[in-house]
């Protein structure tokens, strides 16, 4: 079985360093991966079009680039997305939309073998993890389900009501507010820094630490990065492959609109972009 890499600097106490990516495209994992600068690369299945083939092949990248791959997924998919992606290679998942202890045991239950002691509902599966026929249902492929890293968006109004019981399931790893959601769970739609939304994320990063769990943070670049720091966070994810594209292409589509047609280019106003979704 494949070496968790996430898991092992979990286990560390060192840092991670994550990107995201929308697209199914192989070659972007490659491109990441000789960047060399990143553990994991997180697969934002919540939001973009993918099929199992998507999963497999993004898979194949992630090991020859011996990189961890993580995958993001909504509330309703959770145990069949979890178990296909697991079983593509992905070791980590992020699962999105919770709001109850009973959602959080759904989780763990999404990604643990269904053995005493686990909680799990996975069985005996013929995928690239276990290399189809070769390790299906030893001890090592009940083991590497036990290694998969759990994260937890924590995002609406009562998964924060409810923080302490939902952080205290065991299994749980990682945990991720996303100020976007949570401030439209309020009724302050796009009000990010609003300081109840301020409070909520705070308060989500001190409990997560007081608890012995890891928070992580997501930022569109590292400009964000130093109150995080300070907070004692040392997991973060930044940058999506689309939100990258666009802003190159729409200040260089200006700046040469602005040289083909004369005209000075029009300054391109600083745009707020979402940190965690």
């Amino acid at each position: 079985m494949r070496p968790n890499r996430l898991r092992a600097l979990l286990n560390a106490g060192q840092p991670t360093l994550g990107t995201h990516i929308l697209s199914c495209w192989p070659t972007l994992v490659e491109l990441i991966g000789d960047a060399g600068s990143y553990d994991y690369v997180e697969f934002t299945a919540e939001y973009a079009p993918f099929s199992m083939h998507d999963l497999d092949n993004l898979g194949r990248a992630l090991e020859l680039k011996n990189l961890g791959g993580m995958i993001k997924i909504e509330q309703q998919q959770y145990t069949h997305q979890a178990m296909r992606a697991i079983g593509s290679g992905f070791q980590s998942v992020l699962f999105a939309d919770v709001r109850t202890v009973e959602d959080a045991q759904a989780c763990v239950a999404a990604v643990r073998a269904e053995t005493p002691g686990t909680g799990g509902r996975l069985g005996v599966g013929m995928r690239r993890d276990v290399g189809t026929v070769l390790e299906g249902g030893s001890p090592a492929y009940v083991e590497a389900l036990n290694e998969v890293v759990i994260a937890l968006m924590v995002e609406k109004r009562e998964c924060v009501e409810n923080l302490e019981a939902i952080l205290s399931v065991k299994g749980i790893d990682m945990v991720q507010f996303g100020a976007s959601d949570y401030s439209m769970s309020l009724g302050l739609t796009g009000q990010r820094n609003h300081p109840d939304v301020v409070r909520a994320e705070r308060r989500t990063i001190e409990t997560a630490l007081k608890m012995g769990l890891h928070p992580r943070v997501e930022l569109a670049d590292i400009a964000g990065a130093a109150p995080y720091l300070e907070m004692g966070v040392k997991h973060f994810c930044i940058g999506w492959d689309v939100r990258i594209l666009y802003n190159w292409w729409r200040a260089n589509g200006e700046g040469m609109r602005g040289m083909l047609t004369g005209a000075a280019a029009p300054a391109t106003p600083a745009r707020k972009v979402a940190a965690s979704y």
